[in-house]
C-alpha cells in the first residue's frame, strides 16, 4: 500500500482532483482534514492552487498543513516570498489567511500530536512520504495557516 501511496502522490492528476470538488463548495465533504490553498506564483504573480492535508487544527480560525515535498515544494516556496493567501475548507470558501512556517520544535510538537491522535495514518503517510522523497517524515516543514478577517 505504501508503495501505491507514493506513486499516487507523485501523480499530479491525483493530487490535484479534489480542486474542483471544493472550488465547487463541496469541500465539507472532506470532513476539514484536506484544504485547497490558493497563493500568489512568485515568479508569475498569478493565482496557484495546492490540495493539502490539515495535520492539526489548533483553534477555529488555524490550520497547520505539511509540505510532504519539503521546501522546494512551489507552494511552500511562494508562500515563503507571500504569506497572504485565500483556503478553502470544510463550509469556508476563500477565506484570507496568513501563512507562517513553523521553526524545527514546533513541526516536532505537531507531528507527536498527530502520531498520537492519528497512529494509522501518521504509518501510512510517514512510509509514503519516505518513499516519495526519501526523508523521514520527522523532517517535513509544516506551515501555520491563520484565517484574517
Amino acid at each position: 500500500m505504501t508503495n501505491l501511496g507514493a506513486r499516487l502522490l507523485r501523480t499530479r492528476w491525483f493530487v490535484r482532483a479534489p480542486i474542483g470538488l471544493i472550488r465547487a463548495r463541496l469541500g465539507f465533504l472532506f470532513g476539514g482534514r484536506i484544504l485547497l490553498l490558493e497563493h500568489i506564483g512568485r515568479k508569475s504573480g498569478l493565482p496557484r492552487y495546492a490540495v493539502l492535508e490539515v495535520v492539526s487544527h489548533p483553534k477555529p480560525d488555524t490550520f497547520v498543513i505539511a509540505s510532504g515535498f519539503g521546501r522546494g515544494s512551489q507552494w511552500y516556496r511562494n508562500l515563503a516570498v507571500e504569506p497572504h493567501c485565500r483556503v478553502s475548507v470544510g463550509w469556508r470558501n476563500r477565506a484570507p489567511a496568513m501563512a507562517r512556517m513553523l521553526d524545527q520544535d514546533e513541526c516536532r510538537a505537531v507531528l507527536a500530536d498527530y502520531r498520537i491522535r492519528h497512529p494509522k495514518a501518521y504509518r501510512e503517510l510517514a512510509g509514503m512520504i519516505e518513499e516519495a522523497i526519501g526523508t523521514s517524515i520527522d523532517e517535513v516543514p509544516l506551515v501555520e495557516l491563520t484565517l484574517v478577517t
